[in-house]
């Protein structure tokens, strides 16, 4: 059963609760920590990015398309939509001979305020391109020209594609593919729904490889952990919390953000992978858990925290700026 996480407060009095379910994991398996249920079954959403990039990289694709480390660190992005997200994903198209209009991830608002009002200043239409998720959609249709597959249809759960990538997902969840379930995400493509347990467990062999029994893979996750340690920026955007949390810890710690506020950590020098889920999906009681499970964990070091706490202040203002209430972490 959840339990709470989190308390709004306002006046001394609280006003709204948040309630989730963490688990620590190592490479072994091992449950370090938990907080409410380790074994909930939740969809991963965008958090599975980096595993369903796994088969492109392992077969030679960064190779035979000349794919920096930069744009590998966006084929697991959700990214913001700022112009360096947007060059990127235009870049990788052209090296895999794919025309924009082909991704089918829908159009977006991009995440980052100031790209979409740029947008809007200049008139311009948010396209797919712009969309936190057009970076795996990329790397997806990367994967089809590796592979020599029809493009078309790419997104369906029984394209050859969505296929491979169900497996490899089971496989680095340790979850056998039978019982790997799947919804249909936001952008159109399946979505695994799996226990947190396994979802930790994965990011515990991501962020350490040579613990993580991934044998010949080993080093095709290798480059993808690097990637995302490298440009935490392109993994998400300026101002997010992955984005920061990586930028402090300099690579130690590496995060990902999935919707409805499914999320999940990894510290590459222990080994461990966190996996939480708040459970009414507000994406408002993210940057305090992140920064509470890190802490509780000892994870982060006095100074990582306090910059942490001075980049997001556990403090509810009104319109006029007043601090009007406190967020209280309760676990």
């Amino acid at each position: 059963m959840s339990e709470v996480l989190l308390h709004y407060t306002r006046a001394g009095k609280v006003e709204s609760i948040h309630r989730g379910d963490i688990v620590a994991v190592d490479t072994k398996g091992k449950i370090v920590d938990a907080v409410g249920d380790a074994h909930k079954d939740m969809f991963w959403r965008s958090a599975a990015k980096p595993f369903q990039a796994l088969p492109f990289v392992y077969e030679g694709g960064l190779e035979k398309f000349n794919i920096t480390e930069e744009e590998l660190a966006l084929l697991v992005s959700s990214h913001s939509g700022e112009p360096v997200h947007v060059n990127l994903v235009k870049s990788i198209l052209e090296k895999v001979h794919v025309e924009l209009n082909v991704l089918d991830c829908g159009s977006a608002r991009p995440m980052s305020s100031k790209a979409a009002k740029i947008l809007a200043e200049n008139k311009e239409k948010p396209q797919a391109v712009h969309n936190a998720c057009s970076g795996k959609h990329s790397g997806m249709l990367a994967l089809c020209r590796m592979l020599g597959i029809p493009v078309e249809g790419y997104t369906k759960p029984d394209h050859q594609v969505q296929k491979i990538m169900h497996q490899s997902v089971a496989e680095c969840a340790k979850i056998s593919p039978e019982k790997l379930e799947i919804g249909i995400d936001g952008c159109g493509v399946p979505v695994f729904y799996l226990p947190l347990y396994n979802m930790s467990l994965a990011y515990a062999r991501l962020a350490k490889p040579s613990d993580g029994d991934w044998r010949e893979k080993e080093e095709a996750v290798t480059k993808i952990r690097n990637a995302m340690i490298a440009h935490p920026l392109v993994v998400s955007g300026t101002g997010r919390i992955d984005e920061a949390v990586s930028a402090i810890t300099k690579g130690r710690i590496i995060a990902k953000i999935g919707a409805e506020a499914v999320y999940c950590l990894a510290s590459t020098t222990d080994g461990i992978g966190i996996t939480f889920k708040i459970e009414d999906g507000s994406y408002r009681a993210i940057n305090p858990v992140v920064i509470g499970t890190l802490k509780r964990m000892d994870l982060i070091s006095k100074s990582e925290y306090d910059q942490l706490i001075e980049k997001y202040p556990p403090i509810l203002k009104n319109h006029r700026g007043d601090i009007i209430g406190t967020i209280e972490t309760m676990f």
